[in-house]
């Protein structure tokens, strides 16, 4: 059974008890928002956010972050830890964001989390959300659920093309592992 809420949040408490440093998402993401021209914006979308523990560190580091998931539970414990952040209940799948973003990261295996066959709704549905100079940043494990192939064809539909692709969050060179890091832009 997955974790949720507070046992989610446990587990990560655990982790950085353990010594292990909980925020190399929010460090690429601030490396690839510097790239980004000003104009865009340090606006980001935590697509997938869970419990926030990306979203909350970005809004720490000045960026104006909005988080979503469709766990209601996962959003209950974001909420509770930054009631004053934007948290959003919605289906990826179906979300129209009525604003745009200069970078969507989806963290935490979101990808493959997604209901099935729904891969290609969502990632044009996150391409719609950032401005025309941002960024798609998704990491997951690769393996049969979603192969690494048929997530850049996803992106292609919907008008995206691969930037880098990195096997950690830290920029660990990407050789065909099972977890990958991957930035589309447009």
């Amino acid at each position: 059974m997955a974790l949720r809420g507070e046992e989610y949040d446990a587990r990560f408490e655990r982790l950085a008890a353990e010594g292990h440093y909980l925020h190399g998402e929010a460090d690429l993401v601030g490396r690839l928002l510097a790239g980004i021209p000003e104009a865009a914006g340090r606006a980001v979308l935590d697509a997938g956010c869970g419990t926030g523990r990306v979203a909350l560190e970005l809004a720490r580091r000045g960026c104006a972050v909005v988080g979503t998931d469709v766990d209601p539970v996962m959003l209950a414990a974001a909420r509770a830890k930054a009631p004053g952040l934007p948290w959003v209940l919605a289906d990826l799948a179906v979300m129209r964001w009525p604003r745009r973003f200069a970078l969507v990261v989806a963290a935490g295996n979101v990808m493959v989390f997604l209901r099935p066959g729904t891969i290609g709704a969502v990632v044009s549905n996150l391409a719609e959300a950032i401005v025309p100079t941002g960024l798609l940043v998704a990491g997951f494990q690769v393996d049969r659920r979603l192969p690494l192939a048929d997530y850049d064809a996803a992106c292609a539909a919907a008008g995206l093309a691969l930037v880098d692709r990195w096997a950690t969050w830290d920029g660990e060179e990407y050789g065909g592992g099972d977890y990958a890091v991957s930035v589309h832009g447009r």
